[in-house]
């Protein structure tokens, strides 16, 4: 069965096609600048492979879609009622799906929901303190970037060779971390919406809901003036006035504000550490994935050091080296490693299932 996983991003579109259930690669493409999704689709190139299925990697559909599901009115419907909840991801799967019926029409689309792997997530840990009506309505914990998380867990324990004790930490324009034990996520920072826990590139990470109201209520703003400053002039963007608050930019910029910045990133990664471990009662390992996580050398040891009561001590060499790769010293009693991540091959996974099933 061949599959086409598209990855889509604010401005760009990844994609590979894999043939399951071999997982090889036949062909992969990526599409720089995006600005317009169905002439995006429309340039994705098979290379003469047919398609027999499209498998995309969704985010949020609310409580009836915390897995994998063939694409249907039903879907569809989910993902526009959750649209206000996941304003830029929800609006480019929605286009996407309409694109691709367009340019492949007849060939099944699958959403692979981001949450699936956070479905584990014992009901304490998932409820939020609000009134019976919102829980009944769908509000609780969901958590996001879970093909990434999932990924991880499997990746550490075939590295380390047992179940272990885990924070994986996906760190990126979009940042989330995950608290693993014995391979099911037991929670995570992201909520009801990828508009909270750490802070991410342009998103605020947790904040006051009463915050919110006051200065709505100071200034007549409206739901959706508030939604875009939050969505795209809050997280790093915000606290460090540089525009698309990427890290790379924050290091070089060499301003009180940067520096702010990326001491409240650092901060909530190395508290969230500890709250895991508490958490999960132990600490096997720490997994540093995502554009950031993965292969930025003093970011990594800023989040590390100080937790030498956990056990973590990282090897300067080995930090600073490169590709997949233990980063901890001999003497850590926790193992800390730096991984790429591979989305796509669990949401080919997932959908791979999902249409096999009888």
């Amino acid at each position: 069965m061949n599959l086409l996983i598209p990855n889509l991003g604010s401005t760009s579109l990844k994609y590979q096609i894999l043939d399951m259930p071999s997982e090889t690669v036949i062909a992969k493409g990526r599409l720089e600048r995006v600005s317009d999704y169905p002439e995006a689709i429309a340039q994705i190139s098979t290379g003469g492979t047919p398609i027999d299925a499209i498998a995309l990697k969704a985010v949020h559909a609310g409580p009836n879609y915390r897995g994998t599901f063939v694409v249907d009115d039903a879907v569809i419907a989910a993902l526009r009622q959750f649209l206000p909840a996941a304003p830029a991801h929800n609006a480019i799967y929605l286009t996407a799906i309409d694109a691709f019926r367009q340019a492949m029409p007849g060939v099944p689309i699958v959403c692979a929901f981001e949450p699936e792997f956070h479905a584990t997530i014992p009901e304490h840990a998932r409820v939020y303190g609000v009134p019976a009506q919102w829980r009944e309505e769908g509000v609780a914990k969901y958590g996001f970037h879970g093909a990434s998380h999932q990924f991880i867990a499997e990746r550490v324990t075939q590295w380390l060779g047992r179940p272990v004790k885990l924070v994986s930490c996906h760190l990126g324009g979009s940042s989330s971390m995950c608290a693993i034990d014995g391979g099911r996520s037991v929670d995570t920072t992201m909520g009801f919406s990828p508009q909270s826990g750490l802070e991410n590139a342009t998103r605020h990470g947790d904040l006051d809901v009463f915050a919110v109201l006051y200065m709505m209520e100071r200034h007549g703003w409206s739901t959706e003036e508030v939604r875009s400053q939050l969505a795209k002039g809050g997280g790093l963007a915000g606290l460090s006035c540089v525009p698309g608050g990427d890290v790379r930019d924050l290091e070089a910029a060499c301003t009180p504000d940067a520096a702010l910045a990326l001491d409240v990133f650092v901060y909530q990664v190395k508290k969230t550490i500890g709250a895991y471990a508490a958490a999960m009662g132990g600490l096997d390992a720490v997994a540093f994935t995502g554009g950031i996580g993965e292969n930025s050398v003093p970011l990594r040891e800023r989040c590390c050091a100080g937790l030498e009561f956990l056990g973590i001590q990282l090897d300067a060499a080995r930090n600073a080296g490169s590709g997949d790769r233990v980063v901890s010293s001999d003497a850590s009693k926790v193992t800390v490693l730096a991984l790429s991540t591979n989305e796509e091959l669990i949401v080919a996974r997932r959908a791979y299932r999902c249409l096999t099933a009888k």
